[in-house]
Order: C-alpha cells, then sequence, then structure tokens
C-alpha cells in the first residue's frame, strides 16, 4: 500500500463518503462499473438509508423506465398493490429481479408507513421506455397526456381518434429488428412526423395552461401530465433516430437516451426541491462528468451522460460518486491501476478521496466487456470513489 493510497481512503460509511461531498448538493449519483451484481445495490441501500436519516434526502432515482417506476411509487407511497406486483411492474431491464432493489422498496414503504405523506419517499425512473432490443410505442405516454388536457376542457384541435389512427398498431412501433435495420423502424412514416408536431403543441398548452390546470387537478397530476409529455416526444424522436441510416446512428441514439435521461433529472430535481435532495443510481457512464465511451459491435461510441448534462446545468449542485472493484474471481488488477492500489487496502468498502490519489497509474483493461474501470485521466471529475474489495 502507498501513503498516497493509505491517505486517501477510509472505512465505507455514509458519513464518511458524504464528508467529501458538498453541502449544497440537491442530486448525488451514485454509479456502478457494471449492471447485475448485488453488491453495489445493496451499498447505494446501504447510502440511502443514511442520507435519509441524516442528511435530508427524501427521494431516490434509477436507471429504469420513468414510467413503470410509478407503479414501484405508488406502492412505496401508498401501498398500492403488494411488493410482488410493485417489483414485477415497477422496473424494465430485468431490474426487479434484484433481491437488493426489492429490499430498496421494502424499506422505503416501512419507513413511510410511520410519516404523513408530504414527508414520504419518493422512487423514480430516469431512464426512458428503452430496453436493448428497442423503444417502447409512445400510445401511453401521448395518449396520458391527451387525456389529462382533455378533461379540462381546453379546446384541442385533434380528436382522440386522430391520435388512435396515427399511432396506429403498437406493433409498427416496436419490430424487434429496428435497432440494427433503419428500414424496419416506422420512424420516418409520414404520420411520425405529425405525431411529433401534435407532442410539441400538446406540450406546449400544459405549459401556457398550467396555473388553470395545476389549480382544477393538482400539482402532482400536472407533473405526471409533463412526464409523460416528456416520454412521448422522446420516443418519438428516438424513434426517428432509429430510422435515420447515416454512419453515426447508434452513437446519435446513445446521445438522445441520455438526453432524455437528463430531462427526467432534472424534473425530478425541480419536484423535490421543496422535499430534499434526490439520490440517482445508475452505470457509471451515464451519471459521469467526463464524456462516456463505449464499443459497440466494433463501433466507438462516444457521448455526454445525462450526469455530464445536468452537471452542466446544476454546477456544485451536483456531485458524482464512482464505484469499482478489485477482484473479481480470477480478475484481479494489475497493481500499477487505480483499482490495483485499492486492492491493498484493508477494508471491504472504502470511501477514497479521488484528489488525493496517484494519477500517474494505469488505466486497468477489463477482463470481458461486462465492466468499466477507472480511468486515471478523469478521476478528477469525479467527488469521490467508493471501493468494493471482492465480488
Amino acid at each position: 500500500m502507498t501513503a498516497l493510497t493509505e491517505a486517501a481512503a477510509r472505512p465505507f460509511s455514509g458519513g464518511a463518503l458524504n464528508a467529501l461531498l458538498s453541502p449544497t448538493i440537491r442530486l448525488l449519483g451514485l454509479g456502478e462499473p457494471t449492471h447485475g451484481v448485488d453488491a453495489f445495490l445493496e451499498l447505494r441501500n446501504d447510502l440511502f438509508r443514511h442520507l435519509v436519516e441524516h442528511e435530508g434526502y427524501r427521494s431516490v432515482t434509477i436507471e429504469s423506465d420513468c414510467l413503470m417506476a410509478l407503479v414501484a411509487d405508488a406502492y412505496v407511497v401508498d401501498g398500492v398493490g403488494t411488493l410482488d406486483e410493485a417489483m414485477d411492474g415497477g422496473f424494465s431491464h430485468g431490474f426487479g429481479a434484484s433481491a437488493a432493489n426489492r429490499e430498496l422498496l421494502r424499506w422505503m414503504r416501512a419507513h413511510n408507513e410511520r410519516r404523513p405523506r408530504e414527508e414520504r419517499l419518493r422512487f423514480y425512473g430516469f431512464d426512458a421506455p428503452l430496453e436493448m432490443t428497442g423503444a417502447a410505442s409512445p400510445r401511453p405516454a401521448l395518449t396520458a397526456l391527451y387525456d389529462y388536457l382533455a378533461t379540462a376542457d381546453l379546446d384541442l384541435p385533434w380528436g382522440r381518434d386522430t391520435l388512435d389512427e396515427l399511432l396506429g398498431a403498437d406493433e409498427r412501433w416496436t419490430h424487434p429488428d429496428a435497432l440494427v435495420d433503419p428500414a424496419r423502424s416506422i420512424g420516418d412514416a409520414p404520420e411520425v412526423g405529425r405525431l411529433r408536431l401534435i407532442a410539441d403543441d400538446l406540450r406546449a398548452l400544459l405549459t401556457a395552461y398550467a396555473p388553470h390546470l395545476v389549480a382544477g387537478t393538482s400539482a402532482e397530476r400536472w407533473w405526471l401530465a409533463d412526464l409523460h409529455g416528456r416520454t412521448a416526444a422522446g420516443l418519438l424522436r428516438y424513434h426517428a433516430g432509429l430510422a435515420d441510416a447515416a454512419p453515426n446512428r447508434v452513437n446519435n441514439l446513445m446521445c438522445q437516451r441520455d438526453a432524455m435521461m437528463a430531462e427526467n433529472l432534472e424534473a425530478i430535481v425541480r419536484h423535490e426541491a421543496r422535499r430534499g435532495p434526490t439520490l440517482a443510481f445508475a452505470h457509471n457512464s451515464h451519471l459521469q462528468r467526463s464524456r462516456s465511451q463505449l464499443r459497440l459491435g466494433g463501433l466507438p461510441l462516444r457521448w455526454w451522460s445525462a450526469g455530464a448534462i445536468v452537471g452542466s446545468r446544476l454546477g456544485d449542485e451536483y456531485a458524482f460518486v464512482a464505484t469499482t472493484f478489485g477482484s473479481r474471481g480470477r480478475d484481479v488488477p494489475d497493481p500499477g491501476t487505480i483499482e490495483g492500489s485499492l486492492l491493498t487496502l484493508p477494508y471491504a468498502r472504502a470511501v477514497v478521496d479521488p484528489g488525493r490519489l496517484d494519477r500517474t497509474v494505469s488505466a486497468r483493461v477489463p477482463a470481458d466487456y461486462t465492466y468499466s474501470s477507472l480511468d486515471p485521466a478523469t478521476t478528477d471529475q469525479i467527488d469521490a470513489i467508493v471501493f468494493v474489495r471482492n465480488l
């Protein structure tokens, strides 16, 4: 263990991590280097409990479908449905199968049962309705926005039948080959262009009539309508991107996804402004301040993450904490890397001040495609590192 490494690290605790962060934070991004490892989700749960009990946090948001998350939030806030139903219907990307995610919802629900509604914890998703195989139909989001406005007696220039006709069958939107073959996407059809204009006009009406709508319904219902509006517009834009045969098509889709994530994060921060800061949990590549990179099918992709976008607007009200790990089975980092240096620490989990690390070390070469390592050249853009010794 080098003197630099020893001086930079402390055993993990919520208090030790918070000591490295600015007191002005409204959004704390906690990243993970890979998906599907409960050790990182368990760490997130431990941190969130500390933030709730000692730092005034009242919400958490994760890299999951923002509309599906409404099911999990209804369970957490008001006990709607069962925990099994919240896990089945409240998560995308298979995250509902995680024992740590289940424990998060269970703990949040138990916490809320003892408190008035305005103090209850909230659960959000900040990803769009996207899976690796493609994008969802915009129907649920667009019709929810339309129905909200229609019930407010606004003189809408379109009928619901017009929307249904333009949307057509959902199967047109969800062709399994659309991600790899632009010709399979509906995104360049004339009706999609019309729907994008309608979605834009509906969102403008939602803003223009906000005082009337909030007074006639509630601030919460207006916020949900705005969520559906953002989602509809984002999905329509994404489907148009799927139909684009340009060489940079996939890179543009990555940019669009994180731009949608950033919109959702900013909306959550505004929604929670009077209650407290929010913890956001996702892959490091969606929360880091430095430009994200990935090779997908031989294509080099580069894009600005949701965290980088939000951070450029929030300034010191945003903080990014990266997590990384030492060994995983026979995958042991070289001693000359950040992870290799941290592996000499005696702690199972450690909080590390990145400003005190040796930046002359090399970047770890991942043993496979399932995780990303820390780049010594960008540690100055990380507020803190949490190191998990063994997976």
